[in-house]
């Protein structure tokens, strides 16, 4: 079995195998170097997502945005 690397997101360390809490990991990594950029992975998908649900906005209000004018 290859070894896991997993993220931790309160010690911001990166564990060999899971050895904390399932609720403070983010992975499983194929390797070092992926858990390392984890956070930044995470930061890239929420912009994405924010930039889709911006644009569904958009669409559900008919083409106008839903940020008020003024």
């Amino acid at each position: 079995m290859s070894t896991e690397y997993w993220f931790n997101v309160r010690t911001q360390q990166i564990e060999e195998g899971a050895q904390s809490s399932w609720k403070h990991l983010l992975g499983p990594y194929a390797s070092r170097e992926e858990a390392s950029e984890a956070l930044k992975r995470v930061e890239e998908n929420n912009e994405a997502w924010d930039d889709e649900e911006e644009e569904f906005q958009i669409f559900e209000d008919g083409g106008e945005s839903a940020e008020p004018s003024g």
